[in-house]
């Protein structure tokens, strides 16, 4: 008899074994240090998701230069001593039986900063933003190295998962995407050309961290746009994560041109993912409004994602993963200090 996994199943990826289904998903805070280190805000809020009943809590989009960073309060992993701070988030998650990942970033033309952007061309992401200046083979060389350099901190400082952000208009969806890429050299044109420079990346990644340690990728598997990126793109460019190493494919849409979807719903995005899994045969995650209990347990029941990220659910709710389970009529673990709150009372 086939037995279904469901939300609260466990799940193995490479070296690392998850206990449930629910991530807690990478949300920008913006609220470190002009230097791009962390604070008590980044301690307190993620000590909290490290006691709301996920497996694996992300901590948000992490710049690898400086330049790379969305916002000038963006926490970064481009220099040593940003590890310390991360390091105490991570040992904590770990004494809560909770898996840490990180994600890497770099903004490239989305960064909002004084200083220059770079981009795979010298096109705005919108009139709100500054004009980009197109990278060179250097500068290539230059970021892969930063990615690189960052996974190697990321690791030291105890993270389980890395992440790779190519979604939502940052610096490698710029390169994946027609509509921000117009390249005529080896890095645009096709879609071999415009995967170039990512998939440079995530190999760079791949070969510096333990092999049995999971690497994540997040995709924007749909633009809204005409011109974007179609399915046929998204296959091409997930098998070769694949093949380079990855684990799963993080699948999310949008944010590389001002444009939304005509509809957001709860499992808006499911689709996009079910298709990836279906045609890549590779771990996906699903992700967007997926705060019913219901919905994201029917989800990984009916193989459409291996993997829930929830957001702002959590953001709305720490106590999401227990009160999900209390919904699922699955036994709650809390944090010992916490177990009272789930008592029937003269039960």
């Amino acid at each position: 008899m086939l037995i279904l996994a469901g939300l609260f199943d466990p799940l193995a990826i490479r070296g690392l074994t998850l206990k449930n289904r629910i991530v807690v998903s990478p949300m920008c805070q913006y609220q470190a240090e002009e230097t791009g280190y962390i604070n008590d805000w980044h301690t307190v809020h993620y000590g909290s998701l490290a006691l709301a009943g996920a497996s694996l809590m992300f901590v948000e989009a992490t710049s690898v230069e400086a330049r790379g960073r969305i916002s000038n309060r963006d926490v970064g992993l481009y220099e040593d001593g940003q590890m310390e701070g991360l390091r105490r988030i991570v040992d904590f998650a770990h004494g809560q039986d909770v898996k840490v990942g990180i994600q890497l970033n770099h903004a490239g033309r989305k960064a909002d900063l004084d200083s220059e952007p770079i981009a795979p061309s010298a096109i705005a992401f919108s009139d709100r933003y500054k004009l980009p200046q197109a990278m060179t083979e250097d500068d290539m060389a230059q970021v892969v190295r930063a990615f690189e350099e960052s996974a190697k901190r990321a690791v030291e400082a105890g993270f389980d998962v890395i992440e790779v952000h190519a979604a939502h208009g940052y610096l490698l969806h710029q390169f994946l995407s027609p509509l921000s890429n117009q390249r005529e050299d080896g890095y645009g044109g096709s879609r071999e050309g415009r995967l170039r420079f990512p998939l440079a990346v995530v190999c760079a990644v791949r070969a510096v961290i333990p092999e049995e340690m999971p690497l994540f990728v997040r995709v924007s598997a749909s633009e809204y746009h005409p011109a974007g990126l179609t399915m046929d793109d998204m296959r091409f460019y997930a098998q070769a994560f694949k093949d380079a190493g990855v684990s799963l494919i993080d699948v999310s849409s949008g944010g590389n041109v001002p444009t939304p979807p005509d509809k957001v719903y709860a499992g808006y995005q499911i689709p996009l993912a079910e298709a990836i899994r279906r045609d890549i045969d590779i771990l996906v995650g699903g992700v967007g409004m997926l705060d019913d209990p219901i919905l994201a347990d029917s989800i990984v029941q009916s193989n459409r994602a291996d993997l829930i990220f929830i957001a702002r659910g959590f953001l709305r709710n720490k106590n999401w993963g227990h009160d999900a389970a209390l919904a699922l009529s699955h036994p709650v673990e809390p944090p010992v200090p916490y177990v009272r709150a789930y008592k029937i009372p003269n039960a």
